[in-house]
């Protein structure tokens, strides 16, 4: 399996992640997405005409949407991942997949408007970043009591991979996490997963603040 892939790209490291977790051996190619916009390239084109990257190929198979290429590989590597036999928790991990993308649209795009200077208009982008997060704040401390550490159940799946990278980068499109206690201890509970891999930029400096403690009050 070959991943088209940009190193500081949020959406092509949730498909590093995943295949880490999973130890699935992917092979790379780089891509010049800033500032040679390989992406829009013909190589890349012919395979994506939406222009984007992630990319993953699999013999004949092209996939180019980041929740479609999470969902394959723990198909073929680890069906856990996909939320198990319980039809709530399938129904739970196709909603925060689908919710993931509000993270890309507001956080995502606050962070381009703030490091790579594209167009927008950054107040309303924070305000959807941190509506965003006040809802996944909601969702993690309603986990919690019913005793489960992840959004889709009591282990990780896709859902917290599709959501994870945005979030952990808010700050650089200027949104704080210092507000949601159990996104940041979900964040650690994250991090501590055998296989884990780090991407530039995403710090760990919320873990030199005391552990956090989700009050229920707060969702």
């Amino acid at each position: 399996m070959r991943l088209y892939d940009y190193i500081l790209s949020p959406s092509c490291y949730k498909i590093r992640l995943m295949a880490a977790l999973l130890g699935v051996k992917l092979e790379i190619r780089p891509v010049d997405f800033h500032p040679g916009l390989e992406h829009r390239g013909a190589e890349l084109m012919a395979l994506n005409p939406a222009g984007s990257i992630p990319i993953l190929t699999d013999g004949d198979l092209v996939l180019t949407e980041s929740s479609a290429i999470l969902v394959y590989l723990a198909a073929k590597a680890g069906p856990d991942w996909l939320g198990g036999p319980d039809p709530a928790a399938l129904a739970r991990v196709q909603q925060w997949l689908a919710f993931s993308q509000r993270l890309t649209a507001s956080l995502g795009g606050a962070r381009l408007h703030e490091m790579l200077l594209r167009d927008g208009d950054i107040g309303a982008l924070q305000a959807a970043g941190i509506a965003a997060l006040r809802e996944l704040e909601a969702g993690l401390v309603e986990q919690a009591l019913r005793g489960m550490g992840f959004l889709a159940g009591d282990r990780p799946s896709v859902a917290d991979i599709a959501c994870f990278p945005y979030v952990a980068l808010a700050p650089d499109g200027g949104v704080s996490l210092d507000p949601y206690p159990a996104i940041r201890l979900w964040s650690r509970r994250f991090r501590s997963l055998d296989g884990f891999v780090e991407m530039p930029g995403i710090h760990r400096l919320h873990e030199l603040k005391p552990e956090p403690e989700p009050q229920p009050e707060e969702a």
